[in-house]
């Protein structure tokens, strides 16, 4: 498995509504950059996703994949895994850890493994990951603050 990468950013808002925003992966393409369609194929008793089909688009590299998403009782974490090898993708790995803050605000850390299938050096890939985990995490916050600013 390749290296992980990790990041954080504060979001404005309380953890469960960070959480809400990560949960609902049919709206993904309505807010992030690469992600063209999500459908969560498979579904927990409480409602959770438990498996997602994604199809993606970055430009540089197209793939469609499932993702297997496992919580923490409190969903202060969600973990994915790629359920079988996609074209870009051997495996991936990846959680989001929430911590809410005194202000009400919520710390999200993000960490990402892939191991591609196409060979890519490894500052290329390091600075790629970089790339993927800054932008999502952006996005992350400018929906869920403006999702906050709507209510």
């Amino acid at each position: 498995m390749a290296d992980s990468s990790t990041q954080s950013i504060i979001i404005g808002a309380a953890p469960d509504r960070v959480t809400a925003v990560i949960c609902d992966f049919a709206r993904y393409p309505e807010w992030t950059d690469a992600v063209r369609r999500a459908e969560v194929v498979e579904e927990y008793e409480d409602g959770y996703a438990s498996q997602v089909h994604f199809t993606i688009d970055a430009g540089v590299m197209a793939d469609e994949y499932v993702l297997a998403y496992e919580y923490a009782e409190d969903v202060s974490r969600i973990e994915w895994h790629l359920v079988a090898p996609s074209k870009m993708q051997k495996a991936q790995r990846g959680s989001y850890d929430l911590v809410g803050n005194p202000d009400g605000s919520t710390t999200v850390t993000y960490t990402l493994e892939v191991d591609l299938s196409v060979g890519m050096l490894g500052m290329f890939r390091r600075k790629a990951e970089k790339m993927i985990m800054d932008t999502a995490l952006k996005q992350l916050k400018r929906r869920v603050e403006a999702t906050g600013a709507a209510q």
